[in-house]
């Protein structure tokens, strides 16, 4: 079981039962102003206490109580005197625990169904503002079918009697349903009465907050060490770099490497924000001609990345040793990124992702880790970016691969290539901007193709290039869906793209979704 740290922050800790929605409770607590963490759901009572929670919620999951192997939380949580939510499977548990009957349902539940909440005592802690009849998302083969009469029925559908529940003696809340998805339209109005009027949270989990908080944690754990910041133009180590500059001043030393694969103006980008905006100590590295050397001939993806994080490695690691006592490496690893490595859910192995911020460096190169932003969503890095006075168009800036250019430009790379698309790619992204359609698109590109086209330019016959534009709106990029932007915008980005750029004869669209298709082209 993961260590489970102390906080002076009041908390509201998520035992992961495996829900598929898990994470999305944690969103919906945060965003309602309460920090939610979500830990191992047999972590001990006594562990649980030492986060100084304000209350707990237990999640659902994919699991049968009565089960054997079924994940089972520490029954000693019930007698801290903390409220407690049970949603779907966490219902069922705590409902188990205190003396309830599971057992599978006689039809399941699965999509929208009507709520009716009763004229019950301790009805409005949980649903007030909510229309005593209303529509929830369910997702259960078992239900609660016995309850003693230590508890209170709070709710019903047409086919699951108890959908809410509460005890007599005990802080404890149940619901079946699912408040923390959009299908469940006041599922959040249930979340923040759970966590003010029962819990009563004070709403401290605020940006100007964690600010704080964080530069206190990062001067405690560096003292008067040196950190090195491995940069890679895109939000999160930007964020985390702010941060930590803002901490300890000085004794940051960010590194970028120019490894040739850039977006257009990119290299001046960092430079400006960094090195003249924050007066941070910035290390630029041109390394273009290595990486460069490294690819020649190199058409396969897979390999394109393999030498790509390679020739990062040696070239970080040789430029690190310049750096005088340096103890502490930082990166932008984020929540999802903790979690998705196996430190949150039930039974989930280590493999699902290993996150490797800065080019997977290896453990090897002996520091110690500072990764101030590990606790937060992309969404609340961007909010915190904005609180620290980054530039709009870094904290706002669309994904960027790691290896950059590299999987974009399909097949051979070259610099004539690679500055051919770069220049595709900047017509593209002006259009978009100017048309008011950035923010709402989650990640817009240009692809070079490794074929050509043919084309009339004036009297001439040509056999040039194609240009293949890419955009897509998904809120967690897991999945997809292809943009649909407007005819006329694609039209003036083609035109701009074959008069400005005379070596492509053909520009198309993508209008493929994620899945089948990934987001990127390799």
């Amino acid at each position: 079981m993961n260590q489970i740290k102390p906080t002076v922050e009041e908390t509201v800790p998520i035992l992961d039962f495996g829900s598929q929605y898990v994470q999305l409770i944690a969103r919906r607590v945060r965003e309602a102003g309460v920090r939610a963490i979500l830990i191992d759901p047999t972590s001990s009572a006594e562990a649980i206490r030492s986060l100084n929670p304000v209350g707990i919620i237990l999640s659902g999951g994919p699991s049968s109580v009565y089960q054997a192997d079924a994940p089972r939380c520490d029954k000693n949580i019930f007698d801290l005197g903390l409220p407690i939510l049970g949603i779907c499977y966490g219902m069922q548990i705590a409902a188990e625990i205190l003396g309830g009957k599971v057992k599978k349902g006689n039809a399941g539940e699965y999509g929208s169904a009507r709520l009716t909440i009763a004229n019950a005592p301790g009805a409005d802690d949980l649903f007030t503002g909510v229309p005593s009849s209303t529509s929830v998302w369910m997702s259960h083969g078992d239900q609660v079918n016995a309850l003693g009469s230590d508890f209170i029925p709070l709710a019903a559908t047409h086919d699951c009697p108890l959908a809410a529940i509460r005890h007599r003696s005990r802080n404890f809340f149940g619901v079946q349903f699912h408040p923390e998805v959009t299908h469940t339209p006041h599922g959040g109005k249930i979340l923040e009465n759970f966590l003010y009027r029962v819990c009563k949270a004070s709403g401290t989990w605020q940006m100007g907050n964690f600010m704080e908080l964080s530069t206190e944690a990062i001067r405690r754990q560096v003292g008067s060490g040196r950190v090195i910041c491995g940069l890679s133009g895109g939000v999160d180590s930007a964020v985390a770099a702010a941060l930590i500059h803002r901490a300890i001043g000085d004794q940051l030393t960010c590194i970028f490497v120019d490894n040739g694969l850039l977006r257009k103006n990119e290299r001046q980008n960092v430079e400006s924000t960094f090195r003249d905006h924050f007066h941070i100590d910035l290390r630029v590295i041109d390394a273009e001609d290595e990486f460069l050397s490294a690819l020649h001939g190199i058409t396969e993806p897979q390999q394109k990345r393999k030498i790509i994080g390679k020739v990062f490695i040696d070239i970080f690691k040789r430029e690190a040793k310049t750096i005088q006592d340096a103890r502490f490496l930082a990166q932008g690893t984020l929540y999802p990124d903790v979690i998705e490595s196996g430190q949150g859910y039930w039974r989930t192995a280590a493999n699902i992702k290993l996150h490797h911020n800065v080019g997977g460096l290896p453990a090897e190169l002996g520091f110690d880790l500072v990764e101030p932003l590990r606790e937060l969503f992309k969404d609340e890095v961007r909010r915190l970016g904005e609180v620290l006075g980054l530039p709009e168009t870094m904290v706002w800036r669309h994904p960027f691969p790691g290896p950059g250019l590299a999987v974009r430009c399909i097949g051979e790379i070259t610099k004539e290539r690679l500055e051919l698309l770069r220049d595709a790619d900047e017509i593209f992204l002006e259009e978009v901007v100017a048309a008011g359609l950035y923010r709402s698109t989650a990640q817009t590109f240009a692809v070079l193709l490794p074929v050509q086209s043919v084309a009339v330019m004036g009297d001439d016959r040509s056999y040039n290039p194609v240009i293949a534009l890419r955009s897509v709106d998904s809120s967690d990029f897991m999945t997809a869906d292809w943009s649909r932007l407007p005819y006329d915008l694609l039209a003036r980005v083609s035109n701009r793209i074959v008069n400005e750029l005379r070596t492509v004869s053909r520009v198309v669209y993508d209008v493929t979704s994620k899945p089948p298709g990934t987001i990127e082209w390799e």
